[in-house]
């Protein structure tokens, strides 16, 4: 019930008459006639021949509510619980990457390849971020690939220590792991680099998910994890600085 009043407050804004927002629901609805009338949900007309949307709404299939509620840019915790918490930390400090993560979770549906590409880019970007704090020892060149940059900040952050305990030294080599094959698949599997025909693409967005949610933890991990050991500094104020 909260998805739908959300989806239906973003149609509103998004589209503000009766008009636009009947041909923005019509892309999303399918008929056929010669076939006992089926519909994949019912399209609601009002007795003024205005669209009902809220009825029209509650019609869909949770399925199609959802993929309108990312194409709209409406958080779904309930399916990908990480992605508001992860949005809501990256907002003011990684503005580049907010806005790169935003792009690929709303191609989820409609171009999984590309939302893999972006949220590949979203994480690099937040790396490169943080590598940009003169506390950090390691200066990079701003060409590293996702690989390379985490294997630099597992380094900064002394994830792989040895004297760690093993179980956080296999999540720190987990989190190489996982980088590398977002990564990969980026390069090997999406539209990012020239393709033939004969190359496998992902086309299948329950995998898009996968590795959006991925990005979402590692990115909400990361930024964690710097916020704790590089905390800001304090802001030093002089005696001219008082208002006495």
């Amino acid at each position: 019930m909260k998805l739908v009043k959300e989806v239906e407050d973003a149609i509103w804004k998004e589209y503000g008459s009766y008009k636009q927002v009947r041909n923005y629901v019509e892309k999303w609805h399918e008929c056929d006639e010669q076939n006992f009338n089926w519909e994949n949900f019912a399209l609601v007309i009002s007795d003024n021949k205005n669209i009902d949307l809220n009825a029209t709404i509650h019609s869909m299939p949770g399925e199609i509510l959802l993929k309108v509620a990312i194409d709209l840019g409406v958080d779904t915790p309930d399916f990908i619980p990480s992605i508001p918490t992860f949005k809501n930390s990256i907002k003011s400090e990684y503005k580049t990457a907010y806005d790169t993560f935003n792009k690929a979770y709303k191609q989820i549906e409609t171009d999984p390849s590309t939302a893999i590409g972006l949220a590949n880019s979203a994480l690099e970007s937040i790396i490169k971020e943080i590598l940009k704090d003169d506390r950090i020892a390691t200066k990079i060149k701003g060409t590293e690939t996702l690989y390379k940059l985490s294997s630099i900040i597992l380094k900064e952050f002394n994830l792989t220590s040895a004297e760690h305990p093993k179980e956080i030294k296999t999540i720190g080599n987990s989190f190489l792991t996982i980088n590398q094959a977002i990564e990969k698949l980026r390069s090997e599997k999406t539209n990012f680099h020239g393709k033939t025909s004969d190359d496998y693409l992902i086309d299948d967005s329950i995998y898009t998910y996968f590795v959006i949610n991925s990005v979402a933890t590692v990115g909400l991990f990361l930024n964690t994890f710097y916020k704790t050991k590089f905390p800001k500094p304090e802001p030093e104020f002089k005696d001219d600085d008082l208002p006495f």
